[in-house]
Order: C-alpha cells, then sequence, then structure tokens
C-alpha cells in the first residue's frame, strides 16, 4: 500500500516472502517480540486481535520495524465504521446477564447436586481460571469459588466466574465448551 500513510490500527498484515524466510533462517536476527509478532501475522489477524499476543509492548513499534525490514505488508485496511459495530459495553454487559441467567434457569433443583459435583464444579471452575490466566491472578474470583460450601454458593459465583472467562480472547472463545463441561455437574 505504497504512497499513503498507513492506519496501522486499522491493518491487516501478511508476510511478505522475506518474513517467511525470516521465520525459517533468523538472519535478520529480530528479537523475540518483533519475532513473535511476525509469526502470527497471517493476513487474517486484525492489529487489534495481535495486540493481545505482545502485551506490554507498543504493537505499533513492533509493526513499524517489520515493515521498515519488509517482513510483513499491509493486505487490507479495515474501515472506520466496523469499529462501532461492537455492542456498546452497557448492551453487551445486559445480554451477557440476560444469558447467564438463562443458564441458570434451565438447571436441576440444587438438592439433586451431591457434594461431589460441587466440589467437581469448583476444581473445574478455579482450573479453568488457573488454565486462561496466569496460576492465581484472580485470587479473589479463586477464593470466592474456594470458599463455596453448596451447589447454590457455586452458582452465584457463577455469573463472576463467566465474566472473567470471557475478559480473556481464548477464554471468550472456549467459553461454551466450558460452560457446557461446568453445567454437567453445577
Amino acid at each position: 500500500m505504497p504512497d499513503q500513510v498507513l492506519d496501522l490500527s486499522r491493518s491487516v498484515f501478511a508476510k511478505t516472502a522475506v518474513g517467511q524466510q525470516e521465520v525459517q533462517t533468523r538472519a535478520l536476527k529480530l528479537g523475540p517480540l518483533p519475532r513473535r509478532l511476525l509469526i502470527l501475522v497471517d493476513g487474517k489477524r486484525s492489529v487489534s486481535e495481535l495486540t493481545g499476543f505482545v502485551a506490554g509492548s507498543d504493537i505499533n513499534v513492533l509493526l513499524t520495524e517489520l515493515l521498515d525490514k519488509a517482513c510483513i505488508e499491509a493486505t487490507a485496511v479495515l474501515p472506520a465504521s466496523a469499529a462501532p459495530k461492537t455492542p456498546s459495553a452497557e448492551h453487551k454487559s445486559s445480554l451477557e446477564t440476560d444469558l447467564v441467567d438463562h443458564f441458570l434457569e434451565k438447571l436441576p433443583d440444587a438438592s439433586t447436586r451431591s457434594a461431589k459435583e460441587v466440589e467437581m464444579a469448583k476444581n473445574f471452575m478455579m482450573n479453568t481460571v488457573n488454565t486462561i490466566f496466569q496460576p492465581n491472578t484472580r485470587l479473589t474470583l479463586l477464593e470466592s469459588i474456594f470458599a463455596c460450601k453448596t451447589v447454590q454458593d457455586v452458582r452465584n459465583v457463577y455469573p463472576k466466574w463467566t465474566d472473567t472467562m470471557n475478559a480473556s480472547a481464548i477464554g471468550a472463545r472456549r467459553m461454551p465448551e466450558f460452560r457446557e463441561k461446568l453445567l454437567q455437574v453445577l
């Protein structure tokens, strides 16, 4: 996309032949973050998706370095109007609350669940949190789950668990799978 100022935040990038060669040979001696970003650039992910993989670093600096070394090129520019299509935070929160309530309403009566199932639900919730996030980084949630004694206690923590899991791109992507497994014992 020569002869125009490139809006990095709205661009989609793909590897060039130089970039593909660099992945195989490491000839340009890229640092770990630029290399990671180069490997992840696939012509499909937007810059906002790639940002999560280089948290704590300025993605614009990394992209500029890769562009300057001709490792990547812009293949598409997302329209400026694409961003507002996402629901507002209030609307999204309302939808998520309705969805959580919908799932909780469909659960069997709490009295039909055994102590073993309560423990299984607690362990599953703690394990998924520690898998998606660094272990023991969501201590408040983990303590809330650990303190649960009854099925109703676990069900009361479920919305908070759902919100936390959906805060991560990976957690949100895997949420249907997690929900299905958890609801078998919740």
